[in-house]
């Protein structure tokens, strides 16, 4: 028995079968006597294998849009008796003197989980996430000469104007002075 299901919200096909199949990865380890021990359990990807016919004026198009999503790797929907969401691993087709208008089709969806990363920066308070902040900086780079004699050459921009004695002072403790330590308070949760 044949029964209709949709692909994305906008292509019905006809199923004739639907296999979903659940995984899990299990870790043993060995021990000297006795059976061996299962110390932990990992879900697996879930799957579905699909087969059916596809049929219509449509046919041609639904193939060719299965087919994009296969290549492209795009995450489809699918909800026949058993809702679905994954990608296409498999994708196949069968044409034969027995269906006029269409053709046989089996493919296989596998589950996939989407991860966000997030960043945990923006919950720091203001004093932490200055000091978090990545500073990019070349540092020191060392040149070889025609002469064969190693030069370091610093890679911050060199100032064409000479500084006197009390300005290289005053900067000197004006940097000093912006990069403060912060302290919490004992049993503050960014206390180290």
């Amino acid at each position: 028995m044949c029964r209709m299901a949709k692909i994305d919200g906008k292509y019905y096909i006809t199923v004739e079968e639907e296999s979903p199949t659940f995984s899990a990865e299990i870790t043993d380890q060995p021990v000297e006597k006795g059976a061996n021990v299962s110390d932990h359990v990992q879900k697996g990807p879930a799957s579905i294998s699909v087969s059916g016919r596809i049929v219509g004026s449509k046919a041609s198009e639904i193939r060719t849009y299965l087919k994009t999503a296969y290549e492209k790797g795009r995450v489809i929907n699918y909800v026949g008796r058993n809702a679905f969401k994954g990608l296409i691993s498999s994708f196949g087709t069968s044409h034969n003197s027995s269906i006029a208008n269409g053709y046989t089709f089996s493919m296989e969806i596998r589950e996939v989980i989407i991860v966000k990363t997030s960043s945990y920066s923006g919950q720091l308070p203001t004093p932490v996430r200055v000091q978090a902040k990545v500073i990019n900086s070349a540092g020191t780079k060392q040149t070889k000469t025609k002469t064969g004699k190693t030069t370091t050459k610093s890679s911050a921009k060199k100032s064409t104007k000479t500084k006197t004695k009390k300005e290289k002072a005053k900067s000197k403790t004006k940097a000093k002075e912006t990069v403060k330590k912060v302290t919490f308070k004992a049993g503050s949760k960014w206390e180290k």
